[in-house]
């Protein structure tokens, strides 16, 4: 099923609504944001120089530190009684980037995630149990509205205690999970160790997962020890929050919503465009935002293009799952390690399950690097010389596939400390 007549459009028909729809933004926020007309000046720039989508190399771009250096309205294109709803990061990095929506704006946003649900096969039948995080987070009013909007029946859980989350879905019939995939990892656990079974007790068809970088293996066993469709997800609080695309029955690509937010990959370190199919930082200008219209947004995640025609008839270019974010990036002895490619490989080992940290130190003037994971509970403890055998595999398999030389330390099953939200997979102290 598809929610719209836009998300099929033959894509002449969609280039032409794209620039008919960047014309009025960039009039918008030429006219209404002073820190737009400064940039555009200073990039020696007026809206009418823009004559095609390929014109838009000319922009400059938007960074995370433009919205906190206007903080809390600054970046606004409409005057305050316009606006319906405000969301807000929650500022632990410095000033927190503040967002608003026009009543237009959640209209957009929740037309994008009935076309979210709609991809996942979600109609008035089934009950979302939502356990992203309400409040000023976009996560869970975002998801909330779109299964709304589809008419489905919405369970508002949010994140955190777990065994009644589990005894919620149980008793609720829900049907479909929404969640961050590693909190739907530590509730199967949570769920086998109350005695569920996961198979029986639940009636999960699917979840929507998202919110943070998942390698294949992570998403595979989701989707084993649920035993569900996996559907992963992707936004931004300053494009719009959850929605901004989605991925369907029929690839594990996300479909972009072209319509609304118009992608490019650049290379991060120079700011060129790439062409599709090579890996750089995705930017996003949106097409249809009042209240907080933003040009050619560096997202900071590290994604590939790819135009190729989906089986499922949607027309719109679809991303590769993000594979990490430029600022997580490390760099260990100059060699550049992302979670999500030490999680891959850790998923290829049988014995040990993807519950993990990576933590990077100096020894003397050189980087070091530790991967703590967790074995499984058929893995015993008190077998030194299988455990020895084990590390081995591991830093051979680090080494061979990343080129990196990391000491693995092997813990016992739960013992690293579990996120109710996004999973904390990286501590630097090179940096404390």
């Amino acid at each position: 099923m598809i929610w719209s007549k836009e998300e099929t459009l033959p894509r002449e028909a969609l280039h032409a609504l794209q620039f008919e729809r960047l014309q009025e933004t960039l009039m918008r926020v030429y006219h209404n944001v002073p820190f737009y007309r400064e940039a555009f000046e200073d990039a020696g720039v007026v809206p009418k120089d823009i004559r095609s989508m390929a014109d838009i190399s000319k922009l400059p771009f938007t960074k995370k530190q433009d919205l906190r250096d206007n903080y809390p309205f600054g970046m606004f294109a409409v005057k305050q009684d316009a606006v319906v709803r405000i969301h807000s990061s929650s500022g632990t990095t410095g000033k927190p980037t503040v967002v608003g929506y026009t009543r237009s704006d959640m209209n957009v946003w929740n037309e994008v995630m009935a076309r979210v649900f709609t991809m996942c096969g979600v109609n008035s039948e089934d009950t979302v149990h939502n356990a992203y995080g309400y409040g000023l987070f976009t996560g869970g009013l975002g998801v909330h509205n779109g299964a709304e909007t589809v008419g489905a029946t919405v369970v508002p859980s949010s994140g955190g205690f777990t065994s009644r989350q589990l005894l919620l879905m149980k008793d609720f019939g829900a049907t479909v999970l929404t969640s961050t995939p590693s909190f739907a990892l530590h509730m199967a656990e949570a769920a086998k160790e109350e005695g569920y079974d996961l198979h029986k007790d639940f009636q999960l068809k699917c979840g929507i997962f998202g919110a943070e970088p998942t390698s294949e293996g992570l998403k595979k066993e989701v989707a084993q020890v649920w035993g569900i469709d996996y559907h992963e997800i992707y936004g931004l609080s300053e494009i719009i929050g959850p929605g901004v695309s989605n991925s369907c029955k029929e690839s594990p690509l996300l479909h972009i919503f072209e319509d609304h937010f118009y992608p490019e990959i650049i290379d991060p370190k120079t700011g060129e465009v790439l062409p599709y199919g090579e890996k750089g930082e995705l930017v996003i200008t949106s097409l249809t935002k009042q209240a907080l219209p933003i040009i050619r947004y560096r997202t900071g995640d590290i994604t590939a293009l790819d135009p190729t025609p989906c089986r499922c008839g949607r027309t719109h270019v679809r991303m590769h799952s993000v594979m990490g974010r430029v600022d997580d990036m490390l760099i260990v002895n100059g060699v550049n390690v992302f979670p999500s490619q030490v999680e891959h490989v850790l998923s290829s080992i049988d014995e040990i399950s993807l519950n993990y940290q990576i933590i990077a130190d100096k020894k003397g003037y050189l980087d070091v690097l530790e991967v703590m994971v967790e074995v499984t509970e058929a893995m015993p403890m008190d077998s030194l010389g299988a455990l020895e055998k084990l590390q081995k595999h591991i830093q051979h398999a680090l080494l061979s596939n990343l080129y990196i030389n990391a000491k693995v330390k092997l813990v016992e099953p739960r013992s690293i400390e579990r996120s109710m939200g996004k999973a904390v997979r990286v501590i630097d102290k090179r940096s404390l």
